[in-house]
């Protein structure tokens, strides 16, 4: 069955209480309270949206995180009472997309969910080729001179934005503005992702012909025509 938003949480009150909400209103919502329920649900299932708590009883929603990546590229919501900054910005470099700090607000949480299932699925059915890289949006995969590669979701979300905006210098406040949509993460978070990607696409990562930087300001996606 296909569902709109997955809730990975182990408080049962808190995330029946969410679920029934967001069903309410037209979001089709499932909930798990584990790692092996969410592996489970996934063999059956399908979510556009994953909210995911990091205190999973026993197991550890940054775990959890890791293993999805493997095989999912759909967002994921942190949802969690931890507010380190180190917990955010762990969360946002195994592949979350978000982190939203608990308690949280239903009627928010409801709306920022929303806005991303709004954002995916406007992608659905589209692809962009660009110079030797091609993105298929309704299933969400890159190739690279015609050879599939798997990226992290926020590497996804990176070179899509980076793609959309060939040849046009974008700024690092941009990219987090866009990209990660705060300013939670810093220029060693956005380095690493931009690395990340070069050594996925890049012929010769140091000596990249696609992702350039642009020393001072930021980066540049530029087209190859060959």
């Amino acid at each position: 069955m296909k569902y709109d938003c997955l809730i990975v949480d182990d408080e049962e009150v808190l995330s029946q209480s969410t679920c029934e909400y967001f069903n309410l209103f037209g979001v089709n919502t499932a909930w798990v309270a584990d790692s092996t329920a969410c592996m489970n649900f996934f063999r059956e299932n399908s979510a556009e949206v994953i909210l995911l708590d990091i205190n999973l009883g026993s197991s550890s929603g940054f775990d959890l995180c890791k293993r999805l990546r493997e095989t999912i590229s759909v967002p994921i919501l942190f949802i969690s009472a931890r507010t380190s900054d180190d917990d955010m910005l762990l969360a946002l470099n195994i592949g979350g997309d978000d982190y939203i700090k608990k308690p949280y607000s239903l009627s928010v949480l409801l709306a920022k969910v929303k806005a991303v299932l709004k954002r995916y699925q406007a992608q659905d059915g589209k692809s962009v080729i660009s110079g030797g890289i091609k993105i298929d949006y309704e299933l969400r995969r890159v190739f690279v001179q015609g050879k599939e590669i798997t990226l992290k979701s926020m590497e996804y979300k990176l070179l899509t934005y980076l793609v959309e905006n060939k040849n046009r210098i974008i700024s690092k406040d941009e990219i987090f503005r866009k990209v990660w949509e705060d300013y939670v993460a810093g220029d060693n978070t956005l380095n690493v992702h931009i690395r990340r990607l070069r050594e996925k696409i890049e012929v010769n990562p140091n000596e990249p012909r696609y992702i350039k930087t642009v020393w001072g300001t930021g980066y540049v996606f530029e087209e190859d025509k060959q």
